[in-house]
């Protein structure tokens, strides 16, 4: 990233590492339209010419530019005032203090350190989302791509919730794109087969009595139609416009994934950037369009992570790393229930930092074998600092940002039992990582 102080910050994102052929996702300043700039706003704050490009290729992405210049292929290090400045515009205050004290534990120069950190304490934090860049021509853009109909394979894997799945379907039996297939994959107990016999769609049923969700997503996509892929959740609510908007986001930005965004009922806040077109940062299987063919490409879904987390922010990832182009979707949307039971609420986990018992490991191995396996073992020591401490609350929480402090307290209090779950995470995501990736070609 253009500020290496996001090491500290935002070790595992996607747009940490280079795309194939040694490229980022933050645009040349001098490549960018006039029509871009006029969104950005020139900081003559920072020390450095460099400090000053950089922040305005990072506003770009942040603010959802998406059509393709040269990126940067390097960037060289700035002055410590211009890092301190720049985090101090982009992140809360508390994160401000993080940095410093991470930096003056990591024995830095104090004297330098604390200096630029007081140099830099008028900077005013930004919002920039509040002027996202608009996409005026896309309402009535007239895609073929949509006019094409080409057949989408919608799949969805379930798990005991018959009585949210029934709303899934009837969903989907409203969109007004008819030209798709639905393959649901069934693990439920007991099984009920009739269930689907008076739903109005192209239905293609398979029954799998193992309880594995990547098995089920990797077994539908294997066994699709389609040329495109739309993966689902049986836990959502969409609107009829859903698959439509999914195609013609696609065709519009000349895009390989289509992440439509999740409001989910609980949890973390809704990102701002869930608001407008950007660059996607993240994938999310409840909900994104893409086409068949990136799975030829690069393989299905990585079996390590069966009956664990983050199995899509592995997909996601190495889509991205291929030079993939995923857009984050605004009005290709869903309404997540993140319902009590069912799905992988059965299989184990809730979320990937929360483990059910005092004595599991924290996080699930899958969250740490993938940031070490593709971002290294430093950033991932980063991430577990920062991420760890604050998963001590229950996910209800996840919106009160003083119960998120009230958890890092008790994580200090409780430290010895915290390092023994993050130990024994560590551990198992070595296994995993000396066994190898399990992902199977799509042929």
């Amino acid at each position: 990233m253009p500020f290496k102080f996001l090491t500290y910050l935002q070790p595992t994102h996607y747009f940490r590492l280079f795309i194939k052929d040694q490229h980022s996702v933050f645009p040349k300043v001098e490549e960018l339209p006039e029509s871009v700039l006029v969104h950005l706003s020139k900081d003559d704050s920072y020390r450095s010419p460099l400090g000053k490009d950089y922040d305005l290729s990072w506003q770009a992405i942040q603010k959802g530019y998406i059509r393709e210049t040269d990126t940067y292929t390097n960037f060289k290090k700035l002055p410590l005032s211009d890092e301190y400045h720049f985090i101090r515009k982009n992140f809360h205050q508390a994160w401000v203090l993080y940095t410093l004290l991470i930096r003056l534990l990591s024995l830095k120069n104090p004297i330098k350190e604390l200096s630029a950190f007081f140099k830099t304490r008028q900077t005013q934090r930004q919002f920039l989302s509040q002027e996202y860049i608009p996409y005026p021509s896309y309402s009535n853009y007239e895609s073929s791509l949509l006019a094409s109909k080409p057949l989408v394979s919608i799949v969805i894997p379930t798990l005991n919730r018959y009585p949210y799945l029934k709303d899934v379907l009837l969903d989907l039996e409203q969109q007004d794109y008819k030209h798709f297939e639905v393959i649901v994959v069934d693990q439920s107990e007991p099984f009920q087969k009739d269930f689907y016999k008076d739903f109005k769609l192209n239905l293609k049923l398979i029954h799998q009595e193992e309880k594995a969700l990547w098995l089920a997503r990797n077994t539908a996509i294997q066994q699709s139609k389609g040329e495109y892929i739309l993966l689902f959740d049986d836990d959502s609510r969409v609107d009829p416009s859903w698959v439509t908007e999914h195609i013609k986001g696609l065709d519009f930005f000349k895009a390989d994934l289509s992440s439509g965004v999740s409001i989910s009922t609980q949890g973390a806040k809704v990102p701002d950037n869930y608001a407008y077109f950007c660059v996607s940062g993240q994938l999310d299987t409840g909900n994104v369009l893409l086409k068949k063919s990136i799975f030829k490409e690069i393989g299905l879904f990585d079996r390590q992570f069966e009956k664990q987390r983050m199995g899509d922010g592995e997909f996601g990832l190495r889509a991205y790393l291929a030079g993939y182009k995923n857009i984050s979707h605004p009005y290709a949307k869903r309404l997540h229930l993140k319902v009590g039971s069912g799905g992988l609420r059965e299989m184990g986990s809730w979320d990937g930092f929360r483990p059910k018992k005092w004595m599991d490991p924290r996080p699930i191995p899958s969250v740490v074998y993938l940031f070490r396996k593709y971002h290294g073992n430093p950033a991932a020591r980063w991430a577990l600092l920062k991420t760890v401490p604050s998963s001590i609350m229950p996910y209800r929480y996840k919106r009160n940002s003083y119960m998120m402090v009230l958890g890092m307290l008790i994580s200090i209090i409780i430290s010895p039992l915290v390092f023994l779950q993050v130990y024994k995470s560590w551990s198992l995501a070595s296994k995993k990582l000396q066994e190898g990736a399990k992902i199977e070609k799509l042929m």
